[in-house]
């Protein structure tokens, strides 16, 4: 019989008198009525699950739409579940080279949010219903999405999830729900040297991108002895989305080399911004433990490689009417009413939209002429893949949508979508009219889509929708964030001798978003 070691019994006799005080603020989530009674069921259907694991991770995405995370130990976990959990905002306030941005000495950190000044924390509380348990063998991991609150219990004012279930509560209440199909491409390469970086990097320099190989030579879509040949990665990678209950339909091999495109069945609008977290956190997990890596980059700086974008498949469901709103009935066309003005809103908030569908420097390079499947123009066509806005479906189809071809594959999903809804929404209260299909996407006389971070920067800080929708603190946040990140990319190109040029991708872009993307 193991003896206790002397003193350990005394020093440690109050620990579970004080686990209650380790997290958060003690009953923080039942004194401010953040969980619904149907929350409420699932953290207690919780409390078996927690037996068998090993840690849990509290994530949540910051305003680039990057994954942060805590990992606690399952006793710790248990008292989030009642008091939330302290984290730090430097993640709300760091551009996506890790250079501050928001200065948080200043009075509201400049942003008028008060808390803050001086990076005070703020609290994490899990959402339950988004609770899953990863299928890595290492370890036993719950995962989790959290909301973001300031310490008296309102959404913080920098939470983009906060964004889009304001959306959301709009939606319901006219008995509608947005139906989102996520279409979302991305780039599978080898690791060579095990991925190890070459150099480190420091705030607002990003350390060496991985050294990586291509997989393939591509350029034969959708050949099926490509997908074959990475059967290797494509099986365990399925296998993991069926783990953790993600709805997906089809994995396909694209143009590029190692480009490969995921598609899911439509989800309601706030669990597809979730299920585009854990999709791109999953992926490059699975994808590394197997000696690959998973870029979510739009164009990586690698020879021979096609852009990737994710394609936003979007429509409104009347609840009350059991249907799709957009279908049409007797008035024919291919949009109903409801559907048209829909997508007039889309056209008229287009340019200011565009820093949410695609905020990285790097985005930008699928605008370039010689890539004729991107967007560049403000225009909608019926099934042409070459347009801004793609009408698919159209009279008497019930399954009417409308597809938004220019995000990036690494838009903050919870911004993208909600700004996909507001200039919707926008667009029915005011009666927009889209006007006549276009026959040519890239008509020259339509208006063209903001072609650099910096045009799209421009457009967004005209928009008072967007102010309105995103709160003024998360407008000028990200006004700072990304101004942070497109003058550090023009200082270092000007230190370089580097012009900008809309088809050159950069080392500067391969080491900022390649391995964090």
């Amino acid at each position: 019989m193991t003896e206790a070691k002397p003193g350990v019994a005394t020093a440690y006799a109050n620990v579970q008198r004080y686990a209650g005080f380790s997290t958060g603020t003690p009953g923080f989530i039942d004194r401010h009525g953040l969980w619904s009674e149907a929350q409420r069921e699932e953290a207690a259907k919780l409390d078996t699950v927690l037996d068998g694991l090993d840690l849990v991770r509290v994530v949540y995405g910051d305003p680039h739409g990057l994954v942060r995370s805590k990992t606690l130990t399952v006793p710790a976990f248990r008292t989030v579940l009642r008091n939330g959990m302290d984290a730090s905002p430097g993640p709300l306030v760091f551009d996506t080279g890790h250079a501050v941005a928001i200065d948080f000495f200043t009075e509201g950190a400049g942003i008028g949010v008060p808390e803050l000044t001086g990076a005070g924390d703020f609290v994490l509380v899990p959402d339950p219903h988004t609770f899953r348990v990863l299928p890595h063998q290492e370890a036993a991991i719950g995962w989790v999405v959290a909301d973001e609150y300031l310490r008296d219990g309102t959404p913080h004012p920098l939470s983009s999830r906060a964004v889009l279930k304001r959306q959301s509560e709009r939606l319901a209440a006219r008995s509608l729900d947005l139906v989102v199909g996520l279409e979302i491409e991305w780039t599978l390469t080898r690791f060579l040297d095990d991925g190890r970086p070459e150099s480190a990097g420091g705030f607002g320099i990003q350390g060496s991108a991985p050294s990586v190989a291509a997989v393939n030579a591509g350029y034969q879509f959708n050949l099926d002895l490509y997908v074959d040949q990475l059967l290797p990665v494509i099986a365990p990678l399925a296998r993991a989305y069926r783990d953790v209950d993600l709805p997906l339909r089809t994995i396909e091999h694209e143009s590029g080399p190692g480009q490969l495109e995921c598609t899911f069945s439509p989800m309601s609008g706030l669990a597809a911004a979730d299920a585009v977290l854990l999709i791109r956190s999953l992926t490059k997990q699975v994808c590394a433990r197997l000696g690959y890596h998973a870029s979510f980059m739009a164009l990586p700086s690698l020879p021979g490689l096609d852009p990737s974008g994710w394609h936003l498949h979007q429509s409104l469901y009347d609840l009350a009417r059991d249907r799709n709103a957009f279908a049409t009935g007797s008035e024919g066309g291919f949009l109903s009413t409801t559907g048209s003005h829909y997508l007039g809103g889309l056209l008229e908030h287009a340019e200011s939209a565009s820093l949410l569908c695609v905020p990285t420097v790097n985005g930008y390079r699928r605008m370039a002429d010689r890539f004729s499947l991107s967007p560049d123009r403000v225009v909608w066509s019926v099934e042409n893949r070459g347009t801004f806005l793609r009408v698919l479906g159209g009279e008497g189809d019930p399954v009417t949508h409308i597809e938004n071809r220019i995000g990036e594959p690494c838009a903050n999903p919870y911004l993208f979508i909600a700004a996909q809804t507001a200039a919707g929404l926008d667009g029915i209260d005011r009666g927009s009219d889209p006007g006549m299909a276009s026959t040519d996407p890239h008509a020259t006389d339509a208006a063209p889509l903001p072609d650099s971070l910096a045009a799209a920067l421009e457009a967004f800080e005209s928009s008072e929708l967007f102010k309105q929708t995103l709160g003024e603190p998360l407008w000028r946040a990200l006004l700072l964030l990304k101004r942070s990140e497109w003058t550090r990319y023009q200082k270092w190109a000007a230190a370089d001798g580097v012009e900008h040029a809309a088809d050159q991708v950069t080392d500067w872009e391969q080491r900022e978003y390649f391995e964090v993307y």
